[in-house]
């Protein structure tokens, strides 16, 4: 035990137990769902986006860990308003875990490109809140992701305007909100390179669409959503 679990112990977000953010009881209580299609919301196999709903500059798969309801949904408060390191640790740890146990598909593709053709990017954060909340979680962790899958980590979108909070706006309105927000700084190191889009919550997708329109504009091959939950 280190100096900081003897005077801060971890609690389980679930249960209260000692010992870990997520004891392994309240894991097994994630709720996963199916995998669905980005676009329709119907279950697609491995996340992938169904041919009949693909969009020149779409999301090609969507890949969350679980649901948003507690026990999981404790656990991203967490971290979203108190950032705690070793919660994303686990987190992340728990995330590579059951994608290579139960949705396998895209580690076999990385695996056959050797990791060479891709890269793992966030949905980045306004400057202003960013500095008022002194990090961006979804960075934070996607660092860890990247590092764990071998990959190189490089912040290539930038928030340029800014918005409300999503949580705040109906479906229509989260659209409207981050239309046009978000621009690519170097396009040339996305160019032709397959991109892990890396987010807390899934809860429209409006963000994470639009995101990936720009990625795609500044001709990047290939963009798939990750989330912890949705």
């Amino acid at each position: 035990m280190n100096l900081l679990d003897l005077f801060f112990p971890k609690q389980c977000s679930g249960c209260s137990k000692l010992g870990a953010y997520l004891c392994a009881d309240c894991t097994r209580e994630i709720l996963q769902g199916e995998l669905i299609c980005a676009y329709c919301r119907r279950p697609s196999n491995g996340g992938l986006t169904h041919p009949s709903c693909r969009k020149r500059f779409g999301l090609d798969g969507l890949w969350s860990l679980g649901l948003y309801q507690p026990p999981l949904s404790r656990v991203i408060q967490k971290l979203k308003y108190r950032f705690i390191k070793s919660a994303s640790q686990e987190l992340t740890s728990l995330m590579l875990r059951y994608w290579a146990e139960f949705s396998p598909l895209l580690l076999e593709e990385i695996g056959k490109d050797r990791g060479e053709e891709w890269l793992v990017t966030v949905v980045p954060l306004h400057w202003k809140r960013q500095n008022w909340r002194g990090f961006n979680q979804s960075s934070l962790m996607a660092k860890e992701f990247a590092d764990k899958l071998g990959l190189p980590f490089v912040e290539v979108l930038v928030r340029e305007k800014e918005t409300a909070q999503q949580a705040r706006l109906d479906r229509k309105q989260r659209q409207s909100n981050v239309f046009n927000v978000f621009a690519v700084l170097e396009p040339a190191k996305i160019e032709s390179k397959k991109i892990i889009l890396f987010d807390d919550v899934w809860t429209t997708g409006a963000t994470m669409r639009e995101c990936t329109y720009q990625l795609k504009k500044a001709k990047a091959h290939l963009v798939w959503g990750v989330t912890i939950a949705r």
